[in-house]
């Protein structure tokens, strides 16, 4: 997998350039689209390292189509019928093929949706120092790893590029969002996880938690925006293997934050380059959950 080519960046002629994100080229394709290029870089703690992972761009444009189509009987999605290709002149077909989305244009809500099934990440820390997540009371005596009763609803702040999300409460989303609209999204997140969850568990694998965006569209009604359970944005792990009290193996980015952890790196300067069998760990990775969850 190593093999293919790894694109970092594009430098389309066809689209103006709106914006890049930590993975994503955004493009204008008219007034009321965008076309999505989800590139091969990755970040982590709000870094986007100097390596690309091969075919992440393709693993998370394919498992967001996927998981949009499933979905869309619960929450209306931004992606458009579009073919990519079409928008772009026939010498960067090969650059947004098999990676890029056309969307419709929405302004996304100021907040971050994330849904938790199980005590991980830095739910786990803030766990251990208050008994709580994001302040949403949990039992006590709970695992590393173990089920929650039912999924809880921590959203947290959409930070620009370079800062970091913070956790907010409920109360915060509705003087974001509006109280009808912070209860909407609220209750498409817990419902589009939960169907998620269920579904995954048929294909062996546990979605411990994940992260939604959400826009309004002009009526007020609420679309899914952005990408949809992808490694990125979620945390998967093997069924076969999960036993609540110990940290499970992922098929996702988290690989590449315990090495970033385990290498003595601050977070404060430039992080360690990312060796070659890191590099090709993550990739397997990515096109293992793709393949696992997708079918294809």
């Amino acid at each position: 997998m190593t093999s293919e080519a790894v694109i970092l960046q594009t430098d389309l002629r066809s689209l103006p350039l709106v914006g890049r994100g930590k993975v994503r080229d955004i493009y204008a394709a008219g007034d009321d689209r965008l076309l999505l290029v989800q590139t091969d870089r990755i970040s982590a703690f709000d870094i986007v390292l100097g390596e690309g992972i091969p075919g992440k761009g393709a693993a998370l444009t394919a498992m967001s189509r996927f998981w949009f189509a499933k979905l869309e009987g619960i929450a209306r999605n931004h992606c458009l019928p579009d073919d990519p290709e079409s928008l772009v002149s026939p010498d960067e077909r090969e650059a947004v093929r098999g990676r890029a989305m056309v969307a419709r244009r929405m302004r996304p809500l100021p907040l971050e949706a994330i849904c938790r099934g199980y005590l991980a990440g830095s739910g786990w820390k803030d766990y251990r120092e208050t008994g709580k997540v994001s302040g949403v009371e949990l039992p006590a005596g709970m695992k590393l790893a173990e089920k929650f009763p039912s999924p809880i609803y921590t959203p947290s702040t959409k930070a620009e590029q370079g800062a970091h999300d913070e956790a907010i409460s409920f109360a915060d989303t509705e003087r974001l969002a509006g109280a009808a609209l912070a209860g909407k999204v609220r209750e498409s997140a817990l419902a589009l996880y939960s169907a998620a969850a269920d579904f995954a568990l048929t294909r062996g694998i546990i979605i411990a938690d994940t992260k939604f965006e959400f826009a309004a569209d002009a009526d007020g009604g609420l679309v899914l925006i952005d990408e949809a359970l992808t490694p990125d944005s979620s945390r998967f792990w093997p069924k076969a293997e999960w036993v609540a009290g110990e940290n499970p193996p992922s098929f996702d980015k988290q690989y590449i934050r315990d090495w970033l952890a385990d290498s003595g790196w601050d977070k404060k300067g430039a992080p360690p380059p990312l060796p070659p069998e890191v590099v090709r760990n993550a990739a397997e990775k990515y096109r293992e959950i793709r393949e696992k969850l997708t079918g294809a």
